[in-house]
């Protein structure tokens, strides 16, 4: 399904939860809907599935205005994050509620959901009740119930909030593979960065009832548009003066510019490990993070605070120890406009090693 929205707006009396949002989805792809909680990507998704009546604008599905049509008659499949299963029912019979809605026959009804119980992993729990389910299990009951009549559109409502840490994991997974088989046009809601960007194809950030920027994963990460998409992706630490770090100099002081700097931007040595001798500074390791897999390290330069991380392969560093830091970029941006400026110390005549 290729759906459009246009200008869309919500109001619950005096507060704007959706402001003038447009976008377009094409056919086939998985979307987060990603941004803080009260941000307006619920509301979005309860005007697409006409659980809620836009104050304002359009929404057309295939080229159709949908705007007054009823839930059932949108070909849409919702799964709510707290599974809103039926607790009297069997896995089968909740699987097969929307097609016996439906009217259809027997044979049909038992083909379909012996497909979607194949499809989700559920062979073998056909008669069990959602009591007697994990709430991994349960949640691909739900996610099996809104697929059992075909939908064009599926919704996801923090699909993953109510399950523990290692089964999201593996439904983020297994969700992406399902969807990616079926070709069906899928809509999730998440606050979770981590799983917007490992399971959607493209990402819309909502904050304050606004689309701030829609895109790839990485285009997001590598190019944000607005100061609020740098800050929300990943993690930064936030400059009030970048002119005073090495490279940066000649960045205006009046023009009310402010800079984030990711940790991925920021190379942390000791002494004889950065070859770029014109473009280091002096810093201080105030704090150190064990992450697994790496270090997070906390710096202090000019009464500045950075956050960058170290290989465990490297020397470790310790709390006070004098290092060498270098600044690769910094992403840039004042009320007006913003942007991502190299260091433009990087190149040296000569690799001189310090």
């Amino acid at each position: 399904m290729h759906i459009e929205v246009k200008n869309l707006n919500k109001e619950f009396g005096s507060f704007h939860a959706v402001q003038d949002v447009s976008f377009e989805i094409e056919k086939g792809k998985l979307i987060g809907f990603l941004g803080p909680s009260g941000g307006g990507k619920t509301s979005i998704l309860r005007m697409l599935a006409g659980l809620e009546t836009p104050t304002s604008g359009d929404i057309f599905f295939h080229g159709k205005r949908v705007n007054d049509l009823p839930p059932q008659e949108r070909g849409i499949g919702f799964v709510f994050q707290n599974y809103a299963l039926f607790k009297h029912m069997t896995v089968f019979d909740n699987i097969a509620f929307g097609l016996k809605v439906k009217k259809q026959n027997k044979a049909a009804i038992k083909e379909r959901v012996q497909y979607l119980v194949e499809l989700t992993g559920l062979k073998g729990f056909e008669h069990r009740y959602p009591h007697q389910l994990s709430g991994g299990q349960r949640q691909r009951v739900a996610f099996a119930r809104a697929l059992a009549p075909e939908p064009q559109l599926l919704l996801l409502d923090e699909p993953f909030a109510a399950i523990d840490a290692k089964i999201r994991t593996e439904l983020r997974t297994w969700l992406k593979d399902m969807i990616s088989e079926l070709g069906i046009t899928s809509i999730f809601v998440t606050h979770d960065q981590e799983e917007a960007i490992e399971v959607a194809d493209e990402i819309m950030i909502i904050s304050k009832g606004k689309l701030e920027q829609k895109g790839t994963p990485w285009d997001i990460y590598k190019n944000p548009q607005t100061p609020f998409v740098a800050s929300f992706i990943g993690e930064s630490s936030l400059i009030d003066n970048i002119q005073c770090f090495k490279g940066y100099e000649d960045v205006p002081t009046n023009e009310g510019i402010k800079a984030l700097i990711r940790p991925e931007y920021i190379e942390v040595g000791k002494s004889g490990e950065i070859v770029l001798a014109s473009a280091t500074m002096d810093a201080s390791v105030k704090h150190l993070h064990f992450r697994g897999s790496e270090w997070m390290v906390e710096l202090e330069i000019e009464g500045q605070k950075l956050i960058t991380y170290r290989s465990l392969e490297k020397d470790v560093l310790h709390p006070g120890e004098q290092v060498k830091v270098l600044i690769h970029r910094a992403y840039l941006f004042n009320e007006e406009k913003s942007w991502i400026m190299e260091n433009p110390l990087k190149v040296d005549p000569l690799p001189v090693y310090i």
